[in-house]
């Protein structure tokens, strides 16, 4: 075949391939361009799952009748001008490619009246040919809408799936967008019949509009994250761990306002959860990042939903530090929750700034109460790891020992605000749980979860104190690599030391490993440095080293720690409990299990139907 220059309706159609992929992309396209142009209102009609029709009409600013054709023409735009102007973009859309894109592959009408003209048109396409301008009655603001989508290319037509389910894409894009913009208001209507109605009444991540999206469950267990430094902002809420998902369908993450996916903020938030979530379960949250749009690229995808940034080392490590610090203040006792929740107002759910404390809530001790911190014996964590793994029998470097304090004299009332958040302890349940009166009801303590998270936070800062040991090896070990890990490996030597290898390339593919970290000696040292490189090639750092050291002290806190069926007396209880308000992530257990519940007096009240 000879080279030819191919026709303008093929290459609409084989651009709309790349930015086009079903109805909610379309939605996407023609809403994103609403509210680049002002647009405060925004009604969406469905038909069909948007098979049969999409029709997006908003009041926004509007097209002159004589910019209808280059409005459809590719690579036509307002929003860019300069190369200057694409580095710092700030709008949504910018490349022109969206509407001669879906109106090569639809029957296609724009119909818009200039804010301030007395003059509105309409323009009508058909696969791609284009009709006359011609004059039309419209309000203030653009209609587009698009027929028979794919009706001209029946191989795209054919991948579509149900009716429900083209629907429901559409959905979640639009509850995407709702927690961005709740200033904009969104009617939705499907088959003639009104489905859904986003007030445009509410402020970022207002209340109402955080139950509207994700429901009271999530709102009930969200932590307010607040941080700014190095010119980056991360505000936005983040799911209590004991609040987790089957799978990442409340993961919603907007950079400068566009919803992003990206695989070095999601690994960041990933490892901030690591220590605290459930094995196999997915947090929750609503972030979004803010920082200088020339430091970040938004014209890497298609469809715009990745990004590229300038200082990604940077923004994983401020987004894994910042989340990091608000989780290690989940402490047992402390309630969450937003504006218009119930929730005790002495202990309402602090904001976190990232690196400061979020300041522990308001209450004092009974001075009758003498609550001694629980001791934890910490020995040496390399004797622990011997007496585990060395052939020494039973773990020793952590034993429960309890202060023997006395029980106050009488327990106050429930409502005496004095009372500590886990209140005093009343019962042993079944060797098992500790039962506590508080302030607001009841308190049930899993005892064996909460002493092993208090043994195993002791065994990291104990660890930490004294800083990494390394242990050289009797012969250096040569190890078989890749030739980009090699490179890694010269070029991160100074990292890698820090973490305790000891590593030098000698040669292409080749490494030597002269010393380890001593905590780790005894595991299979060679795999946990291929994956350190890799995470190293992949994000630019990594934690490789202090998981699998955590890993090690959490087996040791859990052989530690109070067992079932061990009887305590109430001044022992006592103690646990003051532990618990006072450890960082006393909320959950090693494994991320929770530690405590809480049951109100008025949800006791409901049991009995007490009021009715």
């Amino acid at each position: 075949m000879t080279i030819r220059q191919l026709p303008d309706t093929l290459i609409n159609q084989i651009a709309a391939g790349e930015v086009i992929e079903r109805p909610a992309s379309v939605v996407k396209e023609l809403v994103e361009n609403a509210l680049d142009a002002g647009a405060r209102r925004i009604d969406i009609d469905l038909e069909e799952g948007g098979v049969r029709l999409i029709r997006i009409r908003d009041d926004g600013k509007g097209i002159e009748p004589d910019q209808l054709p280059l409005a459809v023409s590719r690579h036509a735009t307002s929003k860019i001008a300069s190369l200057d102007d694409l580095e710092g973009v700030a709008t949504l859309g910018f490349r022109g490619e969206a509407l001669p894109s879906i109106a090569s592959v639809s029957r296609f009408a724009l119909t818009s009246r200039r804010d301030g003209s007395d003059r509105a048109a309409t323009l009508e396409i058909d696969g791609g040919r284009l009709g006359e301008v011609i004059p039309k009655s419209h309000p203030q603001g653009t209609t587009v809408e698009v027929r028979d989508l794919f009706f001209n290319v029946p191989a795209r037509r054919k991948f579509l799936k149900a009716e429900r389910t083209e629907l429901g894409h559409i959905e979640e894009w639009l509850r995407q967008l709702a927690l961005a913009r709740p200033d904009v208001e969104l009617r939705v209507s499907h088959n003639g019949k009104p489905s859904r109605r986003w007030k445009g009444e509410g402020d970022l991540l207002s209340e109402v509009r955080l139950h509207e999206a994700l429901g009271e469950e999530f709102a009930r267990n969200a932590l307010r994250i607040e941080h700014e430094g190095a010119g980056l902002r991360l505000h936005g809420w983040i799911a209590q761990p004991a609040y987790n998902r089957a799978s990442a369908d409340q993961q919603y993450l907007y950079v400068n306002g566009r919803a992003v996916r990206d695989r070095s903020i999601a690994h960041a938030i990933k490892q901030a959860y690591a220590d605290v979530l459930f094995h196999g379960r997915q947090p929750a949250y609503v972030l979004f990042l803010e920082l200088d749009p020339r430091r970040v690229d938004v014209n890497v995808h298609p469809a715009k939903h990745e990004v590229r940034f300038r200082d990604a080392r940077l923004i994983h490590d401020f987004v894994y530090r910042t989340l990091q610090n608000a989780l290690a203040e989940t402490r047992a006792g402390t309630v969450a929750g937003v504006a218009g929740m119930p929730a005790n107002d002495a202990l309402a759910a602090p904001t976190f700034d990232g690196y400061g404390s979020a300041g522990a809530p308001a209450y004092t001790y009974l001075d009758r109460a003498s609550q001694s911190p629980l001791p934890m014996q910490v020995a040496d964590t390399r004797a622990g790891y011997a007496a585990l793994y060395g052939g020494g029998g039973a773990a020793t470097a952590v034993a429960p020992s309890f202060a023997q304090n006395p029980q106050p004299a009488a327990l106050p009332h429930s409502d005496d605000a004095t009372l500590p958040p886990l209140g005093y302890a009343i019962a042993q349940l079944h060797g098992i749980y500790i039962l506590a009166e508080s302030a607001e009801g009841l308190i049930v303590v899993d005892m064996h979860a909460a002493h092993e998270r208090i043994g195993y936070e002791k065994l990291k800062t104990a660890h930490d104190g004294e800083g990494l040991r390394t242990q050289p090896l009797l012969v250096p070990a040569t190890l078989a690599v890749s030739e980009r890990e090699a490179e890694v490996a010269e070029r991160e030597a100074q990292t890698l030391a820090e973490l305790g290898f000891e590593v030098t390339r000698s040669g292409p593919q080749s490494l030597t490993l002269r010393s380890v970290p001593a905590l780790l000696a005894h595991g299979d040292v060679e795999a946990l440095l291929r994956d350190v490189l890799a995470d190293l090639r992949e994000h630019g750092e990594t934690l490789r080293v202090a998981a699998a050291r955590d890993e090690l002290l959490a087996t040791m806190a859990c052989h530690g720690a109070v067992r079932a069926n061990r009887r305590l007396t109430l001044p022992e209880m006592n103690a646990l409990l003051r532990e618990m308000e006072i450890t960082e992530r006393s909320g959950q257990c090693n494994h991320g299990r929770p530690t405590w519940a809480r049951f109100t007096l008025p949800d006791i009240d409901r049991w009995f139907l007490r009021g009715r």
